[in-house]
């Protein structure tokens, strides 16, 4: 007999079939492709306590200091692309400008009243407040100079640093030139504040006159002031005018010689470095000032100043000998 013909061709579906179940990679459709099961309503509710249990515990965090830290971590990582970055200190906050203040301040002109309002603003608004056992040392040697200003420098900001002490030049010695303010007086209102303080004290009531001057006699510790101008007595015969004008000139030897070229530099120190020279004689302009340029340092200054019962009784103690010498 002749060879049986070629039988009837099979359905693609059973081609599929078989190819499928005996695992041959034929051309069967759908061979090598499987639909995922559909999740059941176990999975789904596992999902959805997993992702509840999440935010309750991101919330938690929140309410006690803030995101968990592995968080931050992340933010951090996300932001930048060196292994230095992603594991070094986190970025310092935003400082105010400047940053960096400086209040060289000048005896006899107020600052005593300055310092007190420095005191009560820098726990108000957070900044550090600098300040110096040191009172009687304003000039500097070259050694000194470098000490304070890397001092001063590495304090952490915002800072404002106040003592008695003549300019210093921070850029000369290799640091950032900070922003300087400072207040002056009339120099004869000057002259007579010294006058009294160095015989009687302040308004304190401590006995520093007896430190400062513990070897002045009885008859001249109570000189009339009249009779030590007219008779030419040593205090009052050279009564150190030209002493505010070094605090302004800076460290410079010739700065503490009366003249000219120690003027010159003065003017141009605060013309250069200076935001604020203000007159103690206009005080509430002076702080009014000083609060509208300097903000983040005497936000509110004025204010307490007028109404110095909401402070401190020594702010009220100290405003009451302005205002005695300004009315003699």
């Amino acid at each position: 007999g002749a060879p049986p013909g070629p039988g009837p061709a099979p359905s693609s579906s059973s081609c599929a079939s078989s190819s499928c179940s005996s695992g041959c990679p034929g051309p069967g459709v759908g061979c090598g492709r499987r639909r995922l099961p559909f999740p059941s309503l176990r999975d789904y509710g596992f999902c959805m306590a997993a992702l509840l249990l999440f935010c309750l515990g991101s919330l938690f965090y929140q309410l006690n200091g803030g995101p968990p830290h592995f968080l931050l971590d992340l933010r951090h990582y996300l932001g930048n692309s060196t292994y230095l970055d992603d594991h070094g200190p986190p970025p310092r906050k935003v400082l105010p400008f400047p940053s960096q203040v400086v209040y060289n301040r000048v005896g006899k002109c107020g600052s005593r009243t300055v310092v007190l309002l420095l005191r009560i603003l820098s726990e108000r608004h957070g900044f550090n407040l600098v300040t110096s056992d040191i009172h009687n040392k304003t000039r500097l040697t070259k050694n000194e100079q470098m000490e304070l200003i890397k001092n001063i420098s590495t304090a952490e900001q915002p800072y404002l640093f106040t003592r008695h002490v003549h300019f210093l030049n921070f850029s000369r010695f290799g640091g950032d030139q900070p922003v300087y303010i400072n207040i002056i007086r009339d120099p004869i209102n000057r002259f007579l504040s010294n006058y009294f303080f160095r015989r009687f004290g302040d308004w304190r009531g401590e006995q520093n006159h007896m430190i400062r001057t513990p070897s002045m006699r009885q008859e001249e510790r109570y000189l009339d002031i009249n009779v030590c101008i007219l008779e030419n007595y040593p205090e009052c015969s050279n009564p150190r005018l030209f002493y505010i004008i070094p605090y302004f000139c800076g460290q410079h030897p010739r700065c503490r010689e009366p003249g000219e070229w120690a003027l010159e530099r003065a003017k141009a120190n605060v013309n250069e470095n200076f935001l604020l020279v203000g007159i103690l004689e206009e005080l509430e302009d002076v702080l009014l000032l000083l609060e509208r340029f300097l903000p983040h340092y005497f936000k509110d200054v004025l204010s307490i100043y007028k109404n110095p019962g909401n402070s401190t009784d020594s702010i009220r103690n100290s405003v009451d000998v302005l205002v005695s010498f300004k009315d003699s």
